[in-house]
């Protein structure tokens, strides 16, 4: 037993014009000089048979540890996380961990320079220890997450690769042009509080934008609501623009802005509102006859700014 330390119970390790009906919801080898002469071609950047991965890698979650780091007196470490998830009982040895920093740990990968993890999509960034994940965060080459929000899907990709999932996996449809006239319809319509109709993407300049459609409340308000959405990062998102329109009897709603990014959540964008947002009174008003079904037409254009 080692020196002041305790023993604890055993606990769990933790591993680290249409119509849309309603859909409910290895790389080259590169030698690289860093401070600590390392060559890093492996996860997270890392060699792993040079044993700085293993020197670095949480025991638990799997992940790069970052200060504080903790160890227990018998010199097993893990990041501040996991430390509080394992209730400050060492998952290796089991004795209690109480507050020990591994500084010379800290140190030591303060000393190193590192790859960008997505070096083999290829970013060739060479990074100080504390500043990569920062850049990892917000690096051009970081995988999208699939943008379809009719079900929780778990895809990322680069654009191509999620355009072709999204064509064969869920079936969305696929458009060429830059302007769009869709119709939207729902039977008892009264009875859909949260739904999405299905997602539709458009190609135009080459590149691609999601036209999303849904229904959802604002406190206690039903509302429907269009937007869309880049394919691509926000720094090229803001190179276009987009309006949308809604009306029938002689009345008219009107929609212009900057479609968002797919690295914005559907979720993100929809409850900031930046979209087309219709009143449920006034999408039956614009759908006609009795009110008990919902039959919108929704047409737009995406164009390129000078």
């Amino acid at each position: 037993m080692a020196p002041g330390g305790s023993a604890c119970k055993e606990v769990e390790s933790y591993p680290a014009v249409a119509d849309y009906a309603i859909a409910t919801t290895k790389p080259k080898s590169n030698s690289m000089t860093t401070k600590s002469s390392f060559g890093f071609v492996g996860k997270h950047g890392i060699q792993s048979n040079n044993g700085v991965y293993e020197l670095l890698e949480c025991p638990v979650c799997k992940n790069l540890m970052y200060p504080p780091i903790h160890q227990c007196p018998n010199g097993h470490t893990l990041c501040l996380n996991c430390k509080n998830k394992v209730h400050n009982c060492c998952p290796s040895c089991r004795y209690d961990l109480g507050n020990i920093r591994c500084l010379a740990l800290e140190r030591f990968a303060e000393s190193l320079e590192l790859p960008c993890k997505y070096h083999s999509l290829g970013c060739h960034e060479i990074l100080p220890y504390y500043s990569k994940l920062k850049h990892e965060q917000h690096c051009r080459f970081h995988p999208y997450n699939c943008p379809y929000a009719g079900s929780d899907c778990s895809i990322t990709g680069d654009i191509p690769t999620l355009i072709a999932h999204l064509k064969d996996d869920h079936k969305v449809d696929m458009h060429d042009g830059c302007t769009f006239n869709h119709r939207y319809v729902k039977l008892n319509p009264h009875e859909v509080e949260n739904a999405t109709w299905m997602l539709t993407v458009f190609k135009c300049f080459g590149k691609q934008f999601c036209l999303h459609f849904e229904a959802f409340q604002i406190g206690m308000a039903p509302v429907y609501m269009a937007f869309l959405r880049f394919m691509g990062d926000d720094s090229e998102a803001k190179k276009f623009s987009y309006c949308l329109e809604v009306g029938a009897n002689c009345r008219k709603l009107t929609w212009q802005g900057i479609p968002r990014s797919i690295r914005d959540s559907h979720r993100k964008v929809r409850d900031s509102q930046d979209g087309l947002v219709i009143q449920r009174n006034l999408a039956l008003y614009f759908s006609g006859g009795d009110r008990q079904e919902l039959k919108l037409r929704v047409s737009g254009r995406i164009w390129k700014e000078a």
